[in-house]
């Protein structure tokens, strides 16, 4: 009897031991020492927006802490930036590739082909067709660690660049990039992106508003394989007996453009100079560059009001002669009123870049 309770013991002892190790195996890999390598910043950044056609496959999480103000009809845009988002990715290139979003009410997936994107609700048994458009709103895909730096780091300069050591993600020796943005508007106090040398691709983003200890928002991946998925597993056809839709969530950002009556807008606001973004609605003015955004918009009064009461509610909001305005992280809002009609400005920014835009509509918006 004592020979089959030490025999029971030991093989407890084995199960726990063997437990200890799948927990801490993935704590030590982290804890090891990454190895660095002499590649200059501004290589590094090319090889990150060199790596979009890199395949591979793997797990990633992204936290974001961005209360957007989108409104009740895009919750699944709020939930990518303000939640805890775990990805199952399949990349073959950026025509061909699928995201899978992990949740406990369910599963959802994305899969982007020539044409356009499938999405894909396994619980509701539902998918939703979605048309490549000039505008479109951000999805799983584009928090990926790797598509989120080639978006940040599109439109660095040289000297916005920096190299900073090295660290362990997913298993894997990573290099460090710094982006710190030169402009003083900029919301964005700096975007520290982790790359695998080999083949370019970001393992880990950081974005850090002004001031911040921690970062705004926070993508990583946890498991990372370089192989290039199989076609197979990309491709999407709605099973016999699934319910088929349009999707219609860009179409209601952009329903809402066209109702704005375009004004004329100068060619710079807060020290940022006017662009052109295709496919926008014409009313909307966009400043800036890389990181550092400024979007201004013309809104009707009622939805004036509303933004104007939710401001004064808000312990967090800044008031004083310039007028309310709020800051999420590096995101910022302000409603500004002149004589010719309520604005809407948001973006990257700092509440002082806000208040300077402010002034200058307060002014005259004409150029």
């Amino acid at each position: 009897m004592a020979a089959r309770g030490h025999g029971a013991a030991r093989r407890w002892a084995v199960v726990v031991a063997l437990v200890v190790v799948l927990v801490a195996t993935p704590l030590v890999l982290r804890a090891l020492p990454a190895a660095d390598a002499d590649v200059p910043a501004a290589d590094l950044a090319a090889a990150v927006l060199g790596s979009a056609d890199v395949g591979f496959s793997g797990y990633a999480v992204s936290a974001g802490g961005l209360a957007l103000p989108v409104g009740d009809q895009l919750p699944s845009l709020a939930d990518l930036f303000s939640d805890r988002t775990a990805m199952r990715v399949w990349w073959r290139g950026p025509e061909d590739h699928r995201v899978d979003v992990l949740s406990g009410a369910g599963e959802t997936g994305t899969h982007r082909d020539a044409t356009g994107t499938w999405t894909w609700e396994y619980e509701r048994a539902t998918a939703a067709r979605g048309a490549l458009t000039p505008f479109t709103l951000p999805a799983p895909p584009d928090v990926l660690p790797t598509s989120l730096a080639r978006r940040l780091l599109s439109e660095a300069d040289d000297a916005e660049l920096a190299r900073i050591g090295a660290r362990r993600v997913a298993g894997r020796d990573a290099l460090g990039l710094r982006l710190v943005p030169a402009e003083d508007a900029a919301g964005v106090e700096r975007v520290d992106v982790w790359v695998e040398p080999d083949s370019g691709l970001a393992l880990q983003v950081e974005v850090y508003g002004k001031g911040a200890d921690r970062p705004a928002l926070d993508t990583r991946f946890l498991d990372l394989d370089l192989a290039v998925p199989a076609a197979a597993v990309t491709a999407f056809f709605p099973p016999v007996g699934s319910s088929v839709r349009q999707a219609r969530e860009a179409e209601v950002v952009l329903e809402a453009g066209r109702r704005i009556t375009p004004v004329p807008l100068p060619d710079e606001l807060a020290g940022l100079p006017r662009r052109q973004l295709e496919g926008a609605p014409p009313g909307i003015g966009l400043y800036g560059r890389g990181v550092t955004v400024l979007a201004v918009a013309p809104v009707p009064p009622g939805l004036a009001r509303g933004l104007r009461t939710a401001l004064d509610q808000s312990p967090d909001a800044v008031r004083d002669d310039a007028g309310a305005r709020l800051a999420v992280g590096p995101v910022a809002l302000m409603l500004v009123e002149p004589g010719h009609g309520p604005y809407v400005l948001t973006g990257t920014v700092t509440l002082d870049a806000l208040a300077a835009a402010a002034g200058q509509l307060q002014q005259d918006p004409a150029p």
